[in-house]
């Protein structure tokens, strides 16, 4: 009687005769493919042999030095202790994320596709529930001990189901229903049939950990010990605090890979850690870093004039993609009381005069901020179409009646940086709202004085801030700005603990369940989640699910409108402002590809060190 495949999977013998089918004959009721995306919609064949825009040709060799300026998850802007970046204790080291393969690879020249990296193809079931991932028999940590299904299980489990990792893991991953070892290289991951749309892209980019390294170590543990991994990149050099030093591991097992041709060029990649970003940008000017990506108007327009520049040591540009832009804005804590009544939210954004700042401040550098997907197909406009009003008609009762008008677009004021028609409409609606006045101070409608903190890490937004707090000052609101250094700031970002932030939140191509971290209901109950706001809406998180499944762009852009309009008539935020092109400079030791990726600058990860430019410049 021949053996099914059910009894297979159920025999001692079962891992080496499913090794040896031909991965397709396995599973015949499904779709193998080399890649992942969205929509199914792959731009490379199966047999392609280095992406579009990188030097398949390109050197190896030099460093890179850069600063760190940014967080994520448990990462802090002028500090670390420890090296795992995935747990919730301690403040991860920058750059920590190069040193772990994952299933899949990402193209930057597609809005959602992956290739495969670690995997070398994936069986995707029909009901699209199951994948069946075929990993690489030569996948090696760095160790030399092989890299298997079992390790790649481990890891999805353990960053969805160990409390001790930091909670956004274990919130995208909830619908992930298993992942297990079917045989040494074929991993198995259900999903749940509710599951998110992207949620296979998801578990394909998820790092991967060594099974025996973490046995007999505490996954959630702050260690300076570098974990095993089996990346291109491995820890070298670090100093708790100022610096941590990555280099290029020569006989990585992944190098000659489609997806890694062309990449990973430096023998050696630092960050040099700045409290400051004016002292960050002396530091670049002086040579100690050797890259810099900048986001400050006035250093940009009045800062790069030093000899380097001039005599063409140093290069800049500004770099244009067509990728979605970040979404800047001071984000109120509706937590608070105080910020519940949208009208006295609206009043606060009112007080900001964005003309005035832009033009006296930011050298007229900048354009306002007026979507959650601006500049995109996604952002709404005017009245919401008949697939729109499909979507937010069953929601009237939870959201504002403007939600199914005109767009909402913060007003333009006369750029003279206390507009009194905006001021006198801001004083309206706090009225409106049962805000008292007592002599000059304005009371919240329970009686107590309407305070304000503006909280932040460091002083670039200062010349920002002060202006707009001398408005709510005008509006009788006792505003001021607080810096805390910044492992303190995250700690209270972590636990809600603040009136204001300013926040810039990246764009996305595809937007999808990463939605729910920053505007879903769950989020908001979830300490250190991304949704600052603590927005709770059942029509945004409807909006958001509708989002996640839909099956077409078009699809996708109708829900993404109806959020937008959601989102901008609750005036959750005070939106700032966007630039559509990326700032940077750096010290003419470095060439790149003469194509650019669609969708990313490509600086500097494209980028390899050139010898001869560097000899001329003294930097050989």
């Amino acid at each position: 009687m021949p053996v099914s495949r059910r009894d297979l999977l159920l025999t001692a013998s079962a891992a080496g005769v499913l090794a040896q089918l031909p991965f397709k004959a396995a599973y015949a009721a499904s779709t193998t493919t080399h890649g992942l995306s969205s929509f199914g919609d792959l731009a490379l064949p199966a047999d392609f042999k280095h992406f579009p825009y990188v030097n398949p040709n390109a050197p190896k060799g030099g460093q890179l030095t850069l600063q760190i300026t940014s967080t994520g998850g448990n990462q802090a802007f002028d500090t670390f202790n420890t090296l795992n970046i995935f747990a919730f204790r301690g403040q991860g080291a920058a750059g920590m994320g190069m040193v772990y393969d994952s299933l899949m690879s990402s193209s930057s020249d597609e809005p959602d596709s992956a290739y495969g990296l670690v995997a070398q193809s994936v069986s995707i079931s029909n009901d699209k529930n199951t994948f069946r991932f075929r990993l690489r028999p030569e996948a090696r940590f760095h160790d030399g001990s092989e890299l298997t299904a079992e390790d790649v299980a481990f890891s999805l489990n353990t960053l969805k189901n160990d409390e001790q990792v930091y909670p956004t893991y274990r919130l995208i991953l909830k619908d992930m229903v298993s992942a297990e070892a079917e045989a040494k290289h074929i991993l198995k991951v259900t999903l749940s049939p509710q599951r998110a749309r992207d949620l296979h892209l998801t578990v394909a980019a998820m790092p991967i950990f060594s099974k025996a390294y973490y046995t007999g170590r505490e996954f959630g543990a702050a260690s300076l010990e570098a974990p095993l991994t089996s990346g291109a990149y491995k820890v070298s050099r670090f100093e708790q605090g100022r610096f941590i030093e990555f280099e290029r591991v020569t006989d990585y097992w992944g190098k000659d890979l489609p997806v890694n041709v062309g990449l990973n060029n430096f023998d050696r990649i630092r960050y040099e850690y700045f409290r400051d970003r004016q002292v960050a940008f002396e530091a670049f000017k002086g040579g100690i870093l050797s890259y810099q990506a900048e986001y400050t108007s006035r250093i940009w327009a009045t800062g790069y004039d030093f000899p380097a520049i001039k005599d063409g040591r140093v290069l800049r540009d500004s770099i244009e993609t067509e990728a979605p832009v970040s979404a800047q804005g001071w984000r109120f804590n509706l937590r608070r009381d105080k910020f519940k009544d949208a009208r006295i939210r609206e009043a606060i954004g009112l007080a900001f005069d964005f003309e005035w700042t832009n033009a006296t401040i930011m050298y007229g550098s900048y354009q306002r901020v007026t979507s959650y997907f601006e500049n995109s197909v996604m952002k709404a406009k005017g009245k919401p179409s008949p697939e729109e009003l499909a979507l937010l008609e069953p929601f009237r009762k939870d959201i504002t009646e403007s939600v199914f008008d005109e767009a909402y677009l913060p007003p333009v004021s006369d750029g003279s940086g206390q507009d009194r028609n905006l001021l006198r409409r801001a004083d309206q609606l706090l009225m409106e709202a049962g805000c008292t006045r007592k002599g000059r101070s304005l009371l919240l409608p329970d009686g107590s004085a309407f305070e304000i903190e503006f909280l932040d890490f460091q002083p670039t937004l200062q010349p920002h801030t002060q202006p707009f707090i001398a408005n709510l000052g005008r509006l009788g609101i006792n505003a001021r700005s607080r810096i805390v250094d910044a492992s303190q700031y995250q700690q209270r970002l972590n636990s809600f603990d603040f009136d204001i932030i300013s926040l810039n939140a990246g764009g996305s191509l595809t937007p999808g369940d990463s939605l729910r971290l920053v505007y879903g209901s769950q989020a908001a109950k979830t300490p250190s989640s991304l949704n600052y706001c603590g927005i709770s809406n059942p029509a945004i998180d409807a909006m958001i699910e509708h989002i996640s499944a839909a099956k077409s762009r078009e699809e996708l852009n109708i829900a993404c409108r109806a959020l937008d309009r959601i989102l901008r008539a609750e005036k959750y935020w005070v939106p700032m402002w966007y630039n559509n092109k990326s700032w940077v400079a750096w010290w003419n030791m470095y060439s790149r590809p003469d194509k650019r990726p669609r969708f990313d600058t490509g600086a500097p990860m494209t980028w390899w060190y050139d010898a001869e430019k560097a000899k001329k410049i003294g930097k050989g």
